[in-house]
């Protein structure tokens, strides 16, 4: 991914590989301070979760019906994907995050691709109104909230509010026959629950490049 620089021109951002920036506790994931404090020290980096768009960009032509449809990327971060779905055609990218300091980071780095937008915004209480977005993208940031000690079988009253606030923000900006595409290592049996909702229609598809699997869930909401 580019940034403009203050000399006008493009530059390549560094994909972070400082292990300082990771928890001690992996329920820090779920707290805004450590975000931002990561995010001051990433300050001219980019972190990826799970994929990449290089990975992703097959599964979207697929289940994105037009380059011209309106996405929101749920807590974006830093991460490369919006940038590099811009430089494919999908430029009418919402990105939003807690974070005003990664937001200011990705509006300098993105201001050669102007056609998206960046702002301050907690995807469990989004400024957006009732059915203006197309698509919604979650690449990690559900599995953030989820970070917490415990039973996975049996996930806190807590964590299970967090999770629904966002899916129930997702269910109100998303415009009838809009879909949600949630990107996560969660297995069907830890995470198709909390998708369950009147007019959703769920389909899962599993991604493994010879490695890892990862579990991609489309979410059509009916028309």
């Amino acid at each position: 991914m580019e940034h403009t620089s203050s000399s006008g021109k493009a530059a390549p951002t560094t994909t972070s590989k400082d292990l300082s920036v990771l928890p001690a506790d992996n329920v820090e994931y779920g707290s805004y301070e450590y975000w931002q404090q990561r995010y001051i020290q990433e300050s001219n980096e980019s972190f990826d979760w799970f994929k990449t768009y290089k990975d992703l960009a097959v599964l979207f032509s697929k289940h994105i019906d037009s380059k011209d449809a309106r996405i929101l990327m749920l807590g974006c971060g830093n991460s490369t994907l919006s940038g590099d779905m811009y430089d494919d055609g999908y430029e009418n990218i919402v990105n939003v995050d807690y974070s005003d300091v990664v937001i200011d980071q990705m509006r300098q780095r993105t201001a050669h691709q102007p056609k998206m937008s960046w702002e301050v915004m907690d995807v469990r209480e989004l400024t957006l109104e009732d059915g203006s977005i197309d698509v919604a993208i979650d690449k990690g940031t559900l599995d953030a909230l989820m970070c917490e000690k415990g039973d996975v079988w049996d996930p806190s009253p807590e964590l299970c509010n967090n999770i629904a606030r966002e899916i129930d923000e997702v269910n109100r900006v998303l415009a009838p026959g809009g879909k949600f595409i949630w990107i996560t290592f969660g297995q069907p049996h830890f995470r198709k629950r909390h998708l369950v909702r009147d007019g959703w229609e769920i389909e899962v598809e599993r991604l493994n490049d010879g490695g890892f699997d990862y579990f991609v869930y489309v979410v059509s909401k009916r028309k």
